[in-house]
């Protein structure tokens, strides 16, 4: 069995063991499940060279994306959470709140406040998916509710860009509640006729999706992001039937009349900032 190995040197052996590929230079697309180089994907504002595909960017990135540099002021940065069901799953809902904090360093799902796009002052909300995936509890909805109000008392338009798994479970009927009391306050910008824009990010589901992110006057989604209300997975187990190929994309939703546009990343902040113009 000799005769089919390859005798290697001790030098070859120790130039092998110096190779190492550092971790972290490639991802893999949400999408189309291409490896992609991950400085490629950076240097185009983290979208997917090959299919292009909008991969989650954080808060900071996003109003430094939409708004002008240095303008912004966070309204309500202490709201926090409280967990008055006392619920626990396979962990205590304060432990999850605790570690999604510190990890991402926010104290909720969401940041709102003001700045200004080309000029124009608009109140701003963005949701953080990566805390709790974004889910909707009482704090989130008291931030919409405040973006919303705070809209009305300054007369300027409303901005939401949502990315979020649904209402939190760990809330309970407090989170289910949201949607109606997040309905209400764009419902009041609607009768002041203040301008209320929805931006819809991958990805947007459950009770967002079913409250304020389909209420406004403008409804953007960036490509392929996945909106919808229930998985399709379970909405075939529903119909049992197969549901069409692209369901729930942004494309299908715009096909179908759901969604006013599809926006690309990089024209976001001219796209916002002309519909504020018109209005």
């Amino acid at each position: 069995m000799a005769w089919f190995k390859k005798e290697r040197s001790a030098h070859e052996d120790e130039d092998r063991k110096k190779v190492k590929v550092p971790e972290g230079l490639w991802l893999k697309c949400n999408h189309c499940r291409a490896i992609v180089y991950r400085k490629e994907v950076e240097r185009s504002a983290k979208v997917c060279p090959k299919c292009e595909y909008h991969f989650p960017i954080s808060v900071e990135d996003r109003i430094d994306l939409l708004l002008d540099l240095g303008t912004f002021r966070e309204w309500s940065p202490d709201l926090a959470p409280a967990d008055p069901l006392h619920f626990k799953d396979t962990k205590r809902y304060t432990d999850r709140i605790q570690a999604a904090q510190q990890s991402t360093g926010k104290k909720d799902a969401m940041v709102i406040g003001e700045g200004r796009i080309n000029g124009n002052r608009i109140a701003l909300g963005v949701f953080h998916f990566g805390f709790m995936g974004g889910s909707m509890g009482s704090v989130v909805g008291e931030k919409v509710a405040l973006a919303a109000d705070g809209a009305l008392r300054e007369r300027i338009p409303l901005v939401m860009v949502t990315t979020s798994g649904g209402a939190r479970m760990q809330e309970g009927i407090l989170s289910l509640m949201q949607m109606a009391k997040t309905a209400a306050a764009v419902s009041r910008l609607a009768e002041a006729r203040i301008p209320y824009i929805a931006i819809l990010a991958d990805p947007t589901f459950g009770g967002v999706t079913a409250s304020f992110a389909m209420l406004a006057d403008v409804i953007l989604a960036e490509p392929k992001a996945l909106i919808g209300f229930a998985g399709p997975r379970v909405i075939e187990q529903t119909i049992k039937q197969q549901l069409p190929q692209e369901f729930q994309r942004a494309e299908f939703l715009l096909e179908h009349g759901m969604i006013d546009q599809i926006v690309p990343r990089k024209r976001l902040k001219e796209t916002v900032s002309s519909l504020v113009g018109f209005f």
